[in-house]
């Protein structure tokens, strides 16, 4: 499909930023990870020693050679849900269903093989949902761990980086938008470092609960038919299987791993779901802070923006180097978050045992990390672009010789002078004060030559605490 005609930006105008994602949460991607869950169930269960014969090495491989979906393989799939599909020796109406496709896929891939005889241990007392749930945790496992976490994890260390860069140049801080105790840039960006860190901590320890218990969660029909197998501790087992990922040629990165939820109805109740949506809304709603503060940053002056050769800023006003990057990287954040608030509320609810209203919205999950994946490569390319101007930043923090009252009244305080906040609010409350004001203001008061020194010693640009060694 020509970009152009995409409804989505993610498949147009943003695919480059997104089309890493693809093989994770396209069609064809949840395609393939059903595909992976089926055929590992099957090995799994030739080695508990049941009906169906131990497999052999060849078999085993030969099953793990059918995970890599060629497109061929996804049109099958596909043809079997949804038109119908003519099979060497049969043909089967449309499915309308989509894990019963795979199933048919994998039967007709293996019945002219040496496996002929285990067919129908395919899918061997599931419900789809076994299926689906496993598919996803490893789904988006994977999507963590080769995609997302190296993105952010870079990310977070380019905003860290210029935290050390910028750790001593002095800067004027705003509360409530007004000047206040002295920063340095560098502090300003190891905090958000700092809060974005955390989260990304979160996300790599976060496990996925996942299921594989029947079709209302008791193992019912594993039961019926092998009563004395200990399905709780194969589940057990089975999942730390996949999370060992040895049908993969891929070594697994650090990310979130899967593990066995025992008491669920047919459905994984989704509750690690939402606690990861929250993890990223957080992440992206600090990301937010952090693109406004920028923008605030560079309509300042104190960031300068590079130009680009050929690159238009207004079609109207040829001077203008639009801080558009950041904007961009805000508006897909507001996007994001609204699905995974979304996410989060819906897929916690089911009804009864089972309703189908969580299979939708698990198909646009992709969506949300799409617009989140796109906001944090803007982010990078503006952060690529800017450069501090600590003239413009020095001018800025020496306008405002006030923000040294809190200074002085702190140790007049602590030299036991009567009232000295009050003092320094009328000196420079609501009012334009020089430093010459501040030095005779200091010569009036009644202490020590040796303080009057101290208090003289005080400027804009060296009270700053200890925001160089916490930048750093």
């Amino acid at each position: 499909m020509n970009p152009l005609h995409a409804i989505s930006p993610i498949d147009g105008r943003y695919r480059k930023y997104a089309e890493m994602l693809a093989p994770y949460f396209s069609e064809a991607g949840l395609m393939k990870y059903r595909v992976i869950v089926e055929g590992e169930y099957l090995i799994a269960l030739s080695q508990l020693g049941l009906g169906l014969r131990k497999l052999t090495q060849a078999e085993t491989m030969m099953i793990r050679d059918l995970y890599e979906l060629s497109e061929a393989d996804a049109q099958i799939i596909s043809d079997i849900e949804l038109k119908g599909y003519q099979f060497a020796s049969w043909r089967i109406k449309a499915t309308d269903h989509d894990v019963k496709a795979v199933e048919y896929f994998l039967k007709d891939k293996l019945a002219n093989t040496s496996l002929k005889d285990c067919l129908e241990w395919i899918h061997f007392a599931l419900t789809s949902e076994d299926t689906n749930n496993l598919a996803y945790g490893l789904l988006m496992s994977d999507a963590l761990s080769y995609v997302i976490l190296p993105v952010i994890s870079g990310l977070v260390a380019s905003i860290d980086a210029l935290a050390k860069e910028h750790a001593d140049l002095s800067m004027l801080s705003r509360t409530h938008g007004q000047p206040a105790s002295p920063t340095t840039f560098g502090k300003e960006f190891k905090v958000y470092a700092h809060r974005l860190g955390r989260q990304i901590n979160q996300l790599t320890y976060h496990k996925f609960l996942v299921k594989l218990n029947g079709a209302t969660g008791n193992y019912n029909a594993h039961v019926a038919a092998y009563p004395k197998i200990d399905w709780v501790k194969f589940t057990q087992d089975f999942v730390m299987q996949l999370n060992s990922r040895v049908y993969s040629t891929v070594p697994k990165n650090t990310g979130a791993n899967l593990e066995a939820n025992l008491v669920t109805t047919q459905i994984e109740s989704h509750d690690s779901l939402a606690e990861m949506f929250d993890i990223f809304r957080r992440f992206n709603t600090i990301l937010i802070g952090f693109d406004q503060d920028m923008w605030r940053y560079i309509s300042d002056g104190w960031l300068g923006q590079k130009a680009k050769e050929g690159e238009v800023g207004s079609s109207t006003m040829p001077h203008k180097i639009n801080p558009i990057k950041f904007e961009n990287s805000e508006g897909n954040l507001g996007i994001a978050n609204a699905l995974f608030t979304h996410f989060a509320q819906k897929l916690q609810v089911s009804r009864l045992q089972r309703d189908l209203s969580d299979s939708t919205v698990q198909r646009s999950i992709g969506s949300a990390f799409a617009h989140s994946l796109i906001a944090y490569q803007y982010t990078l390319n503006g952060l690529s672009r800017v450069a501090v101007n600590s003239e413009k930043v020095a001018e800025a923090l020496l306008a405002h010789p006030e923000v040294l009252a809190e200074a002085i009244q702190t140790v007049l305080r602590r030299e036991g002078v009567a009232m000295p906040y009050e003092q320094l609010k009328a000196l420079t409350r609501g009012k334009e004060v020089t430093m010459a004001d501040l030095t005779t203001f200091i010569d009036g008061l009644e202490v020590s030559a040796t303080v009057k020194t101290e208090l003289k010693q005080f400027t804009p640009q060296n009270y700053t605490g200890l925001a160089a060694k916490l930048a750093q």
